[in-house]
């Protein structure tokens, strides 16, 4: 199927089924690699097989368990790097600690750039990742970043259903932008909120922006945590006058404790998210609809290694 230089794709622990889903889809197999841990606690990684000369993929994502999910990254990307990989693509569906990419108030880390300097000391070549938070996050990276966007699988599921007088809502002035552009592939108007964050993980509705008055409306966000701000959205526009069979999509599921029992209690007409995280069978629940980033990201992975266009494919 491939030509030219070699190819392979690796997986860490954090998600190895999408790792397989991918595989599939590439007709390709994942590369057998021992990974363990040490009676410390320490990680130890090592390819089965020779990596010499190849294009390694490495499927690594972000879960609740983020920081060992990075640390065994980095280990990964060192024990191919001096097994002399050709090139080593970090394929990244959810980056971690993306959220925290600026100083909104004096003396606050940006995290977001720290993670991208230690995937590049560790020896990657270029990143592949779904929705970052921000888009100047690109930035922080010294190398290509390939932020791939979920819309269009979005889009094609939502049409589908033929929802009327559909109404995307930004759940904040900071995804106003990305609303937008999802409404435009529906079809769709689109309303805004505004929200304050008195502290982390606790947000406060103050104002709806746009009419949502007996309208189907559909929250659109780049990640769940905790749902707060998804299920005061909701409270908000029914206050409004909408439709009470809420919709809403997300593309990574973090679901960090109480975000499934504050699902649950919301009553959504569905929840749509992606597997760019996995989720354990404790964080599903009726009207959770998951897509698979499996064929995008296998597309991609295809062609980068085939040096072609990778705008196209989404």
């Amino acid at each position: 199927m491939f030509t030219g230089t070699p190819f392979k794709i690796f997986s860490g622990s954090s998600h190895p089924k999408l790792a397989e889903e991918i595989a599939k889809v590439l007709r390709m197999e994942v590369e057998p690699m021992i990974l363990k841990r040490f009676a410390c606690g320490e990680f130890y990684t090592k390819a089965e097989h020779t990596v010499r000369g190849v294009d390694a993929f490495v499927i690594q994502t972000c879960t609740n368990g983020v920081n060992e999910d990075l640390m065994e990254l980095f280990i990964i990307i060192d024990s191919l790097k001096r097994s002399f990989a050709e090139n080593i693509h970090v394929v990244m569906p959810h980056y971690g600690y993306a959220r925290q990419d600026r100083v909104a108030t004096p003396r606050e880390p940006i995290s977001a750039k720290l993670v991208a300097d230690l995937i590049a000391a560790a020896g990657a070549d270029h990143v592949i990742t779904i929705n970052l938070h921000s888009d100047q996050e690109q930035g922080f990276f010294d190398f290509p970043v390939d932020n791939l966007s979920c819309y269009k699988l979005f889009a094609d599921y939502f049409k589908k259903k033929k929802l009327k007088d559909l109404v995307v809502v930004a759940p904040d002035t900071g995804a106003t932008k990305m609303a937008k552009r999802f409404a435009d592939m529906l079809g769709a108007d689109l309303a805004i909120l505004h929200k304050t964050r008195p502290a982390h993980n606790v947000s406060e509705v103050t104002q709806v922006v746009g009419d949502v008055t007996d309208k189907t409306c559909l929250i659109f966000d780049d990640m769940i945590d905790t749902a707060g701000t998804v299920v005061n959205g909701k409270e908000a526009i029914i206050k409004r006058g909408a439709d009470p069979d809420v919709y809403l999509a997300a593309t990574h599921a973090v679901f960090s404790d109480p975000a499934v029992s504050r699902l649950k209690a919301a009553k959504f007409k569905e929840v749509v998210v992606t597997n760019s995280i996995p989720l354990s069978k404790a964080k599903q629940f009726p009207g959770l609809t998951v897509l698979s980033v499996a064929p995008l990201l296998a597309k991609t992975i295809q062609n980068v290694h085939k040096r072609r266009s990778v705008s196209s494919v989404y």
